[in-house]
């Protein structure tokens, strides 16, 4: 026979689903800080400087309601729903409620992504938030304590807790970016969550309606919570729709968010934009600048280049420039964002901005990180066109490192030339000389130059080689901006573009994203 299971060892449905809700409230407590640490990225750059601003006020926030914990000494139930209902209300709403203010404050003539208004609003909700959701897990410690403390020393109520705790983080962690924003949104994956939490208020009416004073009005909040976030989801488009259009200025005609990036092309009276993350990448009307001036020095000085390597540039353009050149044999791409390729590729708008150079047979699509990618490989090629968005984090940062460059030169042919676009000579003079001496640091030569091309202003570029550039004898017909007579332009430099001492971009510092957000924070 075997012994009768001790009172103290059996756990109550109420206890098991009790504990259950810790898990969902990690959850969603996680995915707010998630959400406002990606949101701000989006709209203010610097993903490092951000997310590591929005945690650290997230966590001081959540020991603060931890603190005023201890002040709610009756009534831990309805205190628990109560608490619960703000934080869905609040966090699901605060994504939505930063797009529409964001977007507000850029009609209403602020700087956009750097008004001080908005900053205020970030950060104060993600404290508001992290302030109720610090008053969470003491309240349910105690709850639990108070019912069912036949069953739980003060070791075994914490281990468990805070093990529940954990595991609701370690999912949403990996499902955020993997799962909820692609498919749904940072909107709708806020409200999401919300409705999570307004179920836990919802459990509560229901798991302890004997002993909660005036059931009905907790009732009827927690009808008006489900209700209000319900709506917003279904409003979700429609909001979207709105604060998009009148952040970017033009109708949006597609938008897709990646792990990687939000991406928006909109349409009008001038033609098409594509931004990344809010920054403008090109515009129809004058891209053909951008990338001729990115692709031709380096193509026709090599003479008859065969086999090309293009990082980044997912949306082809640079591919169409190459392809120009009969000699090409192969072509390869790396792009990161396999979404990137995937649009420009088969949507037809955009393929005929890319004169469908993405279905080119002499094309290979290799969807990884380039530094990885270059780390791994030994392919040698003719021309290396490197077209990365401009260092405005650590994780673009490491693409403009002596380490990358070092990569770089291993997989450039003798005879080769690599060219990198190096943001503007004269909004952002020392990041540009900052890239010339860093590429310069690996022993390859450098020949810098720019080209005007309006949507952007000034812009440069780089080459690097181990032999001098020469001025090439010939260009590709059918170009719209460079000729033989206007390309020696390019490499002259007006005094308050001229060369200034900068040190090395190195892995271990990256100076260069510092500087870059210094010059262009005063741009803007």
């Amino acid at each position: 026979m075997h012994p009768e299971e001790p009172e103290a060892s059996r756990v109550s449905p109420a206890e098991i689903l009790l504990l259950g809700s810790v898990f969902l409230i990690a959850a969603c407590g996680l995915i707010y800080e998630l959400a406002a640490g990606a949101l701000a990225s989006y709209l203010l750059g610097d993903s490092v400087m951000q997310f590591s601003t929005i945690i650290g006020i997230y966590l001081f926030a959540m020991g603060v309601g931890a603190w005023l914990s201890r002040f709610l000494d009756r009534q831990l139930v309805a205190h628990f729903l109560r608490i619960e209902l703000l934080v869905g209300l609040i966090g699901g709403l605060m994504p939505a409620a930063l797009f529409v203010a964001h977007s507000s404050l850029s009609v209403a003539g602020h700087m956009v992504g750097s008004g001080l208004s908005f900053r205020v609003l970030l950060y104060g909700l993600v404290w508001l938030v992290g302030v109720l959701v610090g008053l969470e897990i003491p309240l349910v410690m105690r709850i639990l304590k108070q019912r069912f403390s036949r069953a739980y020393a003060l070791k075994d109520l914490v281990s468990q807790v805070l093990t529940f705790d954990s595991l609701g983080a370690l999912v949403v962690a990996i499902a955020f970016p993997l799962l909820f924003v692609p498919h749904l949104g940072l909107v709708r994956t806020g409200l999401f969550f919300g409705l999570l939490n307004s179920a836990v208020a919802v459990w509560a009416l229901w798991m302890f309606r004997g002993e909660l004073r005036h059931w009905g009005a907790h009732a009827l909040a927690c009808a008006g919570v489900v209700g209000t976030l319900c709506a917003a989801w279904l409003g979700a488009d429609a909001l979207s729709t709105w604060a998009e259009d009148h952040f970017y200025g033009e109708r949006i005609v597609m938008r897709a968010t990646s792990p990687y990036q939000k991406i928006v092309l909109t349409q009008g009276h001038s033609g098409v934009r594509l931004f990344l993350n809010g920054n403008l990448q090109f515009h129809s009307r004058d891209e053909h600048r951008y990338h001729e001036a990115l692709v031709h020095p380096a193509m026709a000085a090599h003479g008859a280049p065969k086999r090309v390597l293009v990082l980044g540039g997912g949306d082809g353009m640079a591919v169409r420039e190459i392809l120009r050149y009969p000699s090409v044999e192969q072509v390869t791409l790396v792009e990161l964002d396999p979404q990137m390729t995937q649009l420009f590729g088969s949507e037809p708008m955009l393929t005929a901005l890319n004169g469908q150079a993405l279905r080119s047979p002499k094309l290979r699509i290799i969807n990884q990180d380039a530094f990885s990618w270059l780390e791994t490989g030994s392919e040698t090629f003719d021309v290396i066109v490197v077209d990365f968005p401009d260092p405005t984090n650590f994780a673009l940062g490491k693409l403009y490192t002596t380490a990358f460059y070092a990569l770089l030169d291993q997989h450039l042919a003798a005879s080769g030339y690599a060219v990198v676009q190096t943001t503007s000579p004269l909004m952002a003079r020392k990041s540009y000389w900052t890239v010339a001496t860093t590429i310069e640091a690996v022993g390859l030569s450098t020949t810098p130059y720019h080209a005007h091309v309006p949507s952007f202003g000034e812009w440069g570029f780089i080459l690097a080689s181990r032999r001098p550039w020469r001025m090439p004898e010939r260009l590709p017909e059918g170009l719209r901006f460079l000729t033989l007579g206007t390309l020696p332009t390019l490499f002259e430099f007006p005094a308050d573009m001229a060369r200034v001492p900068a040190e090395p971009n190195r892995l271990s510092t990256q100076g260069l994203v510092h500087t870059f957000e210094a010059e262009w924070g005063q741009v803007r």
